[in-house]
Formats: structure tokens, C-alpha cells, sequence
């Protein structure tokens, strides 16, 4: 039997294919923390409940309105990105002029609220979502049996995060939103509507989370509190790639899920505090973060 440092190559890759797909949730719903303080300075403490609100929007739309996985992928990034539209014009536009504190208190508060209503109404136990039927079994690696599903999610959450990297860096669209945000006042007078732009831009953030929770909802259990916990993991991936890097979302986001999964190979114990471990590092080191710039 091949060992790797004392662990069969079996269990060692089986455990980076996880950590890969782990690193896969965290890159998509870094990516959406990075867009909205990168483009707006705005820290989204409510994506959490963001991406819980995906993953609902797609249970209770299954439930109720037979509206399908695939469908859902496309629907819910839609309706839970046009709630945070409204969530920007209506509240967060009117503290944009403040201190980041204010946008990390109010959009925490939001968080709660979202969390508390759902806890009222559908309480704190779980609910499963099915996997869809094209994605039902699994594939033979050879080191390991991959479920069809969490390949699926693999594949999904890269290619949206590269699609977005490449619209936000090398398009006009994505020049258009940097400028607008470093230079509103130019861009008003090129006739650019900046703050129909900062909308979009929140907005798309939204559905980034609520993309990654139709993606999640499958494999978790769909419940109130399911993004709570993950949104620390996520900021601390995001404070490691640099806040408001893009590139630097991605490639740590999936980097952090290696790591994850080879220390529950060999240090278990430490798989749950890891990625603070990592970050405590390259804030001692470099405090703007592995791809931030220095302010």
C-alpha cells in the first residue's frame, strides 16, 4: 500500500478531493464579500444569512411551487439578489457616507432578524433537499468514490468565480464599476449612473450567497442557522486573501479547503481552527493580506 508521511494515498487524496470541494463554498462565498467591500466598502455581515436565504428560496420553492433544482439555480440568485438591491437603496444607502462600523453593525442586524424569523416560523432543525436525479450517484477515482453531486458543486462554484474575476478585471463593465467607485464624482460627470451601479454591484454580492446556497442545499442540512457559522470561516478566508481582493478570494478560499482537508488527515483536532491559525500568521506577516494591497 503507497503511504504518504504515514497516511494510505488512498485516505490522503480522498481528503484533498473534500478539502477542494470545501474550498469550492468557500472561494463562492468569499468572491461575494470581496465584490461588495472591493467595489462598495461595505462589510456584508448579513452574507451568511444571505446564503441561508438561497438555500430556503430553494427548498420552500421546491415545496411549494415545484420549482426545480436547475430552475432554482437561476430563480432564487435572481429574487435574493433583488432583495439585497432593495436592502442597498432603501438602508445601507443612506450610511454609505459613514463609518464601515455602521454597515458591519446594520447588516449584522439584519443577519439576525432574517435568522430570527425563519427560526420562528420553521424552527432550528434542518430540512433536506433532494439530489437531483441527473446528479444521483457517483464516480470511481480510483483513491476514492466522488459523489456525481459534489463534483457537480466543484465545477459550478469554479467557473462561476472565474466568470465573475474575468468580468470585474477584464471587461468594461467591471472598469466602469472600479471607477464609479474610486471616482463617483467623474464618473456622474461621463454620465454614468454611479449609484444604479453600486445597487447592481451589492446586489449581484447577494446572489453570489444565495447561488452558493442552491448549491449547498443538497449536501447540508437547510436550516436558520446554517450560515452563521460558515460566514466566520469565510471572513476569516477573505481577511488571509486581502479584503476586497477578487483573485485573492478565489485562490484562498480554495487553498484554505486543502489545508482544511489535510489536517483532518493528520491533526484532526486542529481542523476546526486551522484556517484562524492561518490567518492570525499572515496578518503578523502581511496585515493587508496575501493578495491585498497596502493601504
Amino acid at each position: 500500500m503507497t503511504m504518504i508521511f504515514g497516511v494510505p494515498l488512498a485516505v490522503f487524496m480522498g481528503q484533498l478531493m473534500l478539502g477542494l470541494i470545501n474550498g469550492a463554498f468557500y472561494a463562492l462565498l468569499s468572491l461575494g464579500l470581496a465584490v461588495i467591500f472591493g467595489l462598495l466598502k461595505i462589510i456584508n455581515f448579513a452574507h451568511g444569512a444571505q446564503y441561508m436565504l438561497g438555500a430556503f428560496a430553494a427548498l420552500l420553492g421546491l415545496q411549494y411551487l415545484g420549482i426545480n433544482y436547475w430552475l432554482a439555480l437561476l430563480l432564487v440568485p435572481l429574487v435574493v439578489g433583488g432583495l439585497g438591491m432593495v436592502i442597498e437603496r432603501t438602508v445601507l444607502r443612506r450610511i454609505a457616507h459613514l463609518d464601515h462600523l455602521y454597515g458591519l453593525l446594520l447588516t449584522y442586524g439584519l443577519a439576525l432578524i432574517f435568522e430570527g424569523a425563519l427560526i420562528n416560523v420553521f424552527g432550528v432543525s434542518g430540512a433536506s433537499y433532494p439530489v437531483p436525479e441527473a446528479l444521483q450517484g457517483g464516480l470511481n477515482l480510483g483513491f476514492m468514490f466522488l459523489p456525481t453531486y459534489r463534483g457537480w458543486v466543484l465545477v459550478a462554484a469554479l467557473v462561476v468565480c472565474l466568470v465573475t474575476w474575468f468580468i470585474i478585471e477584464r471587461t468594461r463593465l467591471g472598469a466602469y464599476l472600479r471607477a464609479g467607485t474610486e471616482n463617483p464624482a467623474l464618473m456622474q460627470a461621463f454620465g454614468v449612473n454611479v449609484p444604479q451601479l453600486i445597487t447592481l454591484t451589492y446586489g449581484f454580492g447577494v446572489a453570489l450567497a444565495a447561488f452558493a446556497g442552491v448549491l449547498a442545499a443538497p449536501l447540508y442540512p437547510v436550516s436558520p442557522t446554517m450560515g452563521s457559522s460558515l460566514l466566520i470561516v469565510v471572513f476569516a478566508v477573505v481577511v488571509i486573501g486581502g479584503m476586497g481582493s477578487i483573485l485573492g478570494a478565489i485562490l484562498t478560499g480554495l487553498g484554505m479547503g486543502l489545508v482544511e482537508g489535510l489536517t483532518k488527515v493528520y491533526y484532526p483536532e486542529a481542523a476546526n481552527t486551522v484556517i484562524f491559525l492561518v490567518m492570525i500568521l499572515v496578518l503578523m506577516l502581511r496585515p493587508a493580506g496575501l493578495f491585498g494591497k497596502e493601504a
